[in-house]
This record gives C-alpha cells, structure tokens and sequence, in this order.
C-alpha cells in the first residue's frame, strides 16, 4: 500500500528537453525544496512564499557547489494539483542535472514518487474522481484531435457529472423505497410505480448507450483498426508505406515476404488509424507462412476496416478471394492497385461486368470513384489505385475517414473497457430492477437490484472502490503524474 502522507518528487517531462520540470508534493514539499534552493532575493523561506508564485535562484549541494540556475513555482494545499503543499522546479534539461536534484531532493525528506502517485493523490484529496483521473493519461497519450477532445470532455468532467446523474437518481428511487420497508404495515408506497417504471427504462436506455458507445471511443483511443489483405505480392506493403509515407515495410516481388503482421498508426481527418499490413492470402505449404496466413484471417475478423489490395493483372480471382474471406461486406473497401501499368484492363475479365466511374482528383490523377460488379455487394467500395505512385490516395484517405464515422466526437464517449463492462453491469441490475417491479415483487428486492446498480455506477467514478483496483488503474500512469 503507498504512503500518501510523505512527501514525494519525480520528473514531470520527459527526458531529452532543452528544460525540465521536478514536481514535489506533500506536507513537506517547500521545506525539503527549501533545504537545497538558494533564492536571488532576500527570502530564504518557501513555505512563507505566496501561493502561485515564481521564485529565481540556484541548487545548491551541500558542498556549496551551485549545480543548476532554476525557477520555483509554489502552490498552498488544496489550490495545487495533488491538493497538497506543493513545488514544481523548471530546471535545464540535462539529464546529469535532474538526478543531482533528485538525489538533493530525497536526501532533505522526500522520496521518489512511484506511477501515477501524483494523480492518484489527487484523487485521494478530492480534487478529481477516479473517471478524470484515468482522464488524464489519456490526455497525456492523445495523438489525434479526436482523442484529445474525448479526453478532455472526461477530464474537464463532463461524463462524470453524467455519470452522477443518473446514480443521484438512483440513490434518490433506493430510498424511497426502502421508506416504504419502516411502513410495511401501513401499506403505503412512497415511490410512484409509474415514475419509477419510467425512470429506470431511462436509466437503462442510458447506460446502454454509453456502453455501446465504446466501441467508437476504444477506437478513438486506441486507433482504428485497418486491416491491408490481399494476394501476395498485391501491393499490400507498397501502400502501407504510401500511406504512412515512410519505408515502413519490406516491399519485395518473391511472393511471401511479409510472414508476420506490421502494426503503425496515421492520423487522418483528426482521427488515429491503426494499419495492419498481413501476410498474403494464399496456399502455403511453408509452416510459418501458413501461420501468417492464420495470423490475416484473425485480424480480418478483428479489425473495423478492410482494405482488399487486388492485383488488376488478376482481378477476378483475387476479388472472389477477397470476397470469401470478409465476412461482412461492409466494412471492405476493394483496391484496384497497379492502375499505372500500361495495357491493364481493370479489371477486364469475362466473369467480371465492369462499370468504372473515373474522375480527376485534385492533382489531376485519375481515381476510381466506383466499382461495381455482379459479384460485388453494393456494400463493398471500390477505388482504383497506384500505390506506387500515389494514384487514388487522397481518395482511399476520405473514404477511412467516411467510414470510420469517427470524425464527430461530440457528446460522451467511453473509451475505457472497465467503465464499459461496469455500464454494463449498471444496465443488467436496473433490467432486474425493471422486470421485479413489473412483477410485484416486494421494494426491498427492487431496492437490492437498484442498490447493485449504484455499486457499479460508483466504481468508474470512484465513490467505490479498492486499493487493488487503484494500484491496477495507477501503475499504468508515467512516474512523473
């Protein structure tokens, strides 16, 4: 269990800056950062220094060697991060320089700060509950517009006052209630069964929803899901690395190459794509190629977007392929790759009708808008593509952000999986609540379900919760948060 009443310090920037941050927290902040700071000014005592404050001076060792020329931010508990007695000391960046003051630092009182603990002292103190705390990393990691503002939204505490909402309500229906039990022989009811019929399809159509919404926020926050199949040798790697616009992935003509999968992530339209370039689909008798293979076919399943490379020397029978292997046609978008190559017909097969709509994009290249076939579902798009030479690009980026559908990020999303299964089990309890007084059955069982609900609802903002669970949510936080 972490002592939350000594005093901690750690590095709050990442290390290889021109400047750097050591942040200090706890009842004897100032004082430990006192012992080693010698201000320019006559004021020797931080503890007495104002809130919010900026002070000039230098570290000094023991030894009466000066070993950084630094700024002292001080902040009085609670109008501080942590809500404690705290001091924040920009330093140059060296990494020489940031140990000495870490080591002055605990060698006056304090001690290394393990992951997380700042943020977890926070919590602790009130200055935010367990939602905005987890908020925060996810802040810090924001990659993409879309994710930033999700996570703002978290930690400015938007969803946790939704949150709240719903579980005052609750709270509010419990007692009731359970006011009816201390007059169960005057046989009376407190709680109008009508309202309260109506409150909790409401309650449950909420959480749902917000449970549901996780699988837009999982892929906010972890990135959408792409996955590039196709023949080997289809072009897979090549657009891969045009799309990244970086040598990424071995691009090769021995069929095979790619064996495993390849994993990097753009943002396009504000949103985080994670590509997945598989192995080539075909028979292989080679044993790793073949786990490969099995490797493609997993992430086709997992993936939320498919992009079907298909040779145009070989369209009809690639297609076909392609076509068995993605079992929900929605969610493919079929690239009709190497259009460059002169006398391709594409795709020109007598078991494939053709209807190509060509339009020139903004740099005049030609584009395949739509392809249509008798053996394509209308669910499928279709473009026709260089991945070479950059042809159809800009095209190929509006449709994943089309289809992705992720550009609107208004409203609250869930991105966190624990929140989601606890949303989940708040929905579960209040359908029992819902079908029990459908049924009858005596307010104290109603009660126990709706009380069921509140647990749940109260673990995601931190009303209940345990130190494991804390420590689990915590250690996954950088040292200096």
């Amino acid at each position: 269990m972490i002592d939350l009443e000594s005093t901690i310090c750690a590095p709050a920037t990442a290390p290889g800056g021109a400047l750097a941050v050591i942040r200090v927290s706890g009842p004897d902040a100032l004082r430990c950062v006192g012992r080693i700071f010698r201000p320019s000014s006559a004021r020797r005592d931080l503890a007495e220094a104002e809130g919010y404050t900026l002070h000039y001076g230098n570290i000094v060792a023991p030894d009466g060697k000066v070993v950084d020329e630094v700024l002292v931010s001080v902040f009085h508990a609670p109008a501080s991060y942590t809500g404690e007695e705290s001091a924040e000391i920009s330093c140059h960046g060296s990494a020489y320089i940031v140990g000495k003051i870490l080591d002055l630092l605990t060698s006056a009182g304090a001690r290394l700060a393990s992951p997380g603990e700042f943020t977890r002292r926070a919590f602790a103190s009130g200055k935010m509950d367990l939602a905005q705390a987890e908020a925060v990393a996810d802040v810090i990691s924001s990659a993409s517009a879309a994710q930033h503002r999700v996570a703002i939204n978290q930690l400015r505490g938007g969803y946790s006052d939704e949150l709240r909402g719903i579980r005052d309500r609750l709270l509010e229906l419990t007692k009731l209630l359970e006011l009816e039990l201390d007059f169960s022989e005057e046989d009376v009811e407190f709680a109008d069964r009508e309202r309260l019929g109506s409150l909790l399809d409401e309650a449950v159509d909420h959480c749902s929803r917000l449970a549901d919404s996780f699988r837009i926020g999982n892929a906010i926050r972890n990135g959408v899901p792409v996955a590039i199949v196709g023949a080997p040798n289809s072009g897979k790697s090549t657009l891969l690395n045009a799309l990244l616009r970086d040598e990424r992935a071995i691009v090769s003509d021995i069929p095979g190459t790619t064996r495993d999968t390849v994993e990097e992530t753009c943002v396009i339209d504000g949103v985080l794509f994670r590509f997945i370039d598989t192995a080539g689909i075909r028979d292989a008798s080679d044993e790793v190629e073949r786990l490969g293979i099995e490797l493609t076919f997993r992430k086709i399943s997992e993936a939320e977007i498919v992009l079907g490379v298909v040779d145009t020397t070989d369209a009809a029978s690639q297609i076909e392929a392609l076509l068995h292997s993605v079992t929900e046609p929605g969610k493919l978008i079929l690239l009709l790759n190497k259009c460059d190559l002169e006398g391709v017909d594409v795709p020109g097969r007598a078991d494939v009708s053709e209807r190509l709509e060509v339009s020139e994009n903004s740099e005049g290249s030609a584009c395949a808008r739509d392809f249509r076939s008798s053996m394509i579902p209308n669910e499928v798009t279709c473009l026709k593509i260089s991945a070479k030479h950059g042809i159809g690009l800009d095209a190929l980026r509006r449709q994943l952000a089309a289809k992705a559908g992720l550009t609107s990020t208004e409203g609250t999303l869930v991105t966190n999986a624990r929140h989601a299964a606890a949303l989940r089990q708040t929905a579960t309890a209040l359908s029992a609540a819902r079908e029990g007084l459908s049924s009858s059955l005596p307010p104290d069982l109603v009660a126990q379900d709706l009380r069921e609900a509140i647990l749940h609802l109260g673990t995601i903002t931190g009303e209940i919760t345990t130190d494991e669970v804390l420590g689990e949510i915590f250690s996954g936080f950088c040292i200096g948060k």
